[in-house]
């Protein structure tokens, strides 16, 4: 435990401070043990040191190490009861548990601590809409989409169920072991060890000189949420009437995250944790996001007061899956963003596992990984902007230089030929492909020069379609133009939705560069 502020900076008295280090180094100890135990295991077994009579001494050894640690963790005890600062946080700490009044929250966030022992804020329940109706998400969770069976049209007999078991067990284990930690490495224990100091001043920072206010939220599968939000809307500027909420990679914390670039940029930012990481519980699997991001957004409308129509969806990288689940789910929300993000996860996927592992790659992926952002996205009708990194190593399914594997051009295709079949046909899409290929600005302007778009000329095409036959996607606009006009939309419309950034995909995004998605 810390406090938040230099001036009252926790000190922990010898006993406690050479105790919590033991404890803390057995910690990290365990956690390499428990990583490589199949390794120590097969190791073991091959020396023969597998056999009752050498495992008997080792357990008596064990049990030793346990008593020695149970006896060091008392020490700890002992020395945090007769510190007058820890007795007092304690003190503080148990009346904001009888009674969550803003005083007794004020002079908690003072504090750094165990976030498990932080109180709820919040309840997935709470929304009285959803007390009074029974709706909202079972304990399982919210609705995802499901990825259709393989084969379609198969009986599924119990021969068939029967043939299929030993794959279906072996995705499973793929998939709750090498394969949630490798697209999700910010869940691993040992990096949040090695990052807490810097998550920890990251945290610090946003309390202190940003006036940001920690919360725990309550998801329906029983993880808990580690939150911060930071009000603007006492402020002059009128972009602190939005929020924004900051969906994160794989590898990134609101405490260190693309928070940053809403917050430069003025307006009332929500970030949070994905479940495993940090001080939010649980794992990181797309059921488990889900429901966090469902709690997430019911905190902010119902909580904080903020209505859908000013409530933006900014997500970076492999958090695109949570925002555009939010879109899907919310569809009154104001607008999305996605920085560096993609359409798919199998691509990247089989671009970083042998060929010989395909069928179980996309299998594991589909049954249990399943990240689908764009056919979220699709279900979504409000205004989207994609931020293309040109630079990017990660979504890129060959090398950065090659523009043209970047999926996050797969996810404006498929967002502009759901919205627009009719201009993104051939002729359309082909031209969009080439504009894709553009990595500068004077190559953009190159193509658009060529292919004459006049911009106002798309303009009123596109708001007389939506005058006579509403805003509602897909649009049948350009099912009777020529191929010249279609070109012209196609192009007028890729360039409104997709802007490029020159970086690469961790660059942090500037400020400048956070705008809002076009609308007519």
């Amino acid at each position: 435990m810390t406090s938040t502020y230099p001036d009252t900076y926790y000190q922990p008295r010898a006993l406690e401070k050479h105790a919590d280090s033991i404890l803390a180094l057995a910690s990290v100890f365990w956690s390499i043990s428990y990583y490589s135990s199949p390794f120590a295991f097969f190791y073991l077994y091959r020396k023969g040191y597998l056999s009752l009579s050498k495992v008997v001494p080792f357990s008596h050894y064990a049990g030793t190490l346990l008593l020695l640690l149970a006896g060091v963790a008392c020490l700890r005890g002992i020395g945090r009861w007769t510190n007058p600062q820890y007795r007092q946080f304690i003190t503080i700490l148990e009346a904001t548990h009888r009674n969550q009044s803003a005083e007794n929250k004020r002079q908690l966030a003072n504090y750094n601590f165990d976030f498990k022992s932080w109180p709820v804020d919040f309840h997935w329940k709470e929304p009285s809409s959803r007390k009074e109706s029974g709706g909202g998400p079972s304990c399982q969770g919210v609705a995802l989409l499901r990825p259709e069976p393989l084969h379609r049209g198969t009986a599924d007999t119990l021969l068939n169920r029967v043939k299929k078991l030993p794959c279906q067990i072996t995705s499973y284990l793929v998939a709750h072991t090498l394969g949630r930690r490798m697209l999700y490495p910010g869940s691993v224990y040992l990096l949040q060890k090695a990052l807490m100091p810097v998550l920890l001043q990251g945290q610090a920072r946003l309390v202190e000189e940003c006036n940001g206010r920690r919360a725990k939220l309550l998801a329906c599968d029983g993880n808990e949420i580690d939150t911060m939000f930071v009000d603007r809307r006492e402020t002059s500027e009128p972009q602190g009437q939005k929020l924004v909420i900051c969906c994160e990679g794989n590898a990134g914390f609101y405490e260190v995250g693309c928070i940053s670039t809403p917050l430069e940029a003025g307006y009332s930012v929500l970030g949070w944790n994905h479940p495993g990481f940090a001080g939010s519980t649980g794992v990181p699997f797309p059921q488990n996001e889900a429901n966090a991001m469902d709690v997430v957004v019911q905190f902010a409308i119902y909580r904080l007061g903020f209505q859908p129509q000013d409530i933006i969806i900014y997500a970076w990288s492999i958090g695109g899956f949570t925002a555009t689940w939010a879109a899907m789910s919310y569809p009154d929300i104001s607008a999305v963003i996605l920085d560096a993000s993609f359409d798919d996860l199998v691509p990247l996927a089989l671009k970083v596992m042998p060929d010989s592992w395909r069928g179980l790659v996309t299998r594991t992926v589909r049954q249990h990984l399943n990240l689908n952002n764009a056919e979220q996205l699709c279900r979504y009708q409000g205004p989207v902007l994609l931020i293309r990194r040109t630079k990017d190593e990660i979504i890129t399914t060959t090398v950065p230089e090659d523009i043209m594997s970047n999926r996050g051009n797969d996810l404006l295709l498929k967002l502009l030929q759901y919205r627009y079949p009719c201009v993104m046909a051939e002729e359309g899409l082909q031209v969009v492909r080439q504009w894709l290929e553009a990595s500068s600005q004077l190559e953009e302007a190159s193509i658009f020069s060529r292919w004459e778009v006049e911009e106002d000329w798309c303009l009123s095409v596109l708001r007389s379609y939506q005058a006579e036959r509403g805003p509602d996607f897909p649009w049948s606009v350009g099912e009777d133009m020529n191929a010249d006009g279609r070109q012209q939309l196609a192009l007028f419309l890729a360039q409104k939705h997709l802007h490029n950034f020159e970086a690469t995909h961790c660059t942090p995004l500037p400020a400048q560069n956070f705008q809002m998605p076009w609308h007519l």
